[in-house]
């Protein structure tokens, strides 16, 4: 988790649930800088400051950047029209979300602002894919809210590359159309599903994350494409 100062230091970065921003650090081969896009897991109750979670890839340019950084050193970013998705409340009794690896982000942005809501009663189930036990993001967060908010939020994580002999005992595979049916409610008007993860996820479950159109698995069990959120 990278926390960055904001430029005036009495203001909390103000940025609309859920939204994410384009970061911009380090240089390739031609001087240009790598972009890549962070939903921030703080709320703008943070003043002065913001918090980005981000995974250290070996070849992940922009995040090795990120993790040489020193205390003081800057880093660009921007907030793009394309990148406001959905806005609280978001008025549906229904939420579903389908995360994988730092996809989790946004997720908790919404979840932020839903258990935060004393008097929001919306139920939330969301499949988390993880590889491994061990790299699941924000699972001490996210086991203390569905214990506390039990009757409202369940979390279910899915892990395609867990060891033999670990003692796990949960789901194990990728996120598909059997575990979907089995704990999202059916398509209706009440419902609403979240996505955000790696390209493969998109392509199979609801299509690229650039198209309008819905397609894949969440088009097969019957959802719209206006019940469907890819942020």
């Amino acid at each position: 988790v990278f926390t960055f100062a904001t430029p005036d230091p009495s203001l909390p970065l103000n940025l609309c649930t859920c939204g994410c921003m384009l970061a911009a650090g380090g240089a390739d081969s031609d001087g240009k800088p790598f972009v890549r896009p962070y939903t921030p897991v703080s709320t703008n109750a943070k003043v002065g400051a913001f918090d980005l979670m981000v995974k250290i890839y070996p070849e992940g340019n922009l995040s090795q950047h990120l993790d040489k950084m020193k205390v003081g050193d800057e880093l660009s970013f921007k907030h793009i029209p394309f990148n406001v998705k959905r806005q609280y409340p978001f008025e549906k009794k229904n939420i579903a979300m389908i995360a994988g690896g730092t996809g989790i982000a946004p997720m908790i942005q919404a979840l932020h602002a839903l258990l935060g809501n004393p008097d929001d009663e919306t139920s939330v189930t969301l499949l988390y894919g993880s590889q491994r036990s061990d790299q699941i993001l924000a699972s001490e967060v996210l086991g203390e809210w569905a214990e506390s908010h039990g009757d409202r939020l369940k979390v279910v994580n899915v892990l395609s590359a867990e060891p033999e002999g670990t003692g796990w005992t949960g789901q194990k595979g990728f996120i598909n159309k059997e575990l979907i049916t089995k704990h999202f409610p059916g398509p209706a008007e009440d419902v609403e599903i979240f996505v955000c993860g790696p390209p493969p996820m998109y392509d199979a479950l609801c299509g690229a994350r650039g198209e309008e159109e819905l397609s894949g698995v969440l088009k097969e069990i019957g959802y719209s494409k206006e019940q469907v959120t890819k942020f």
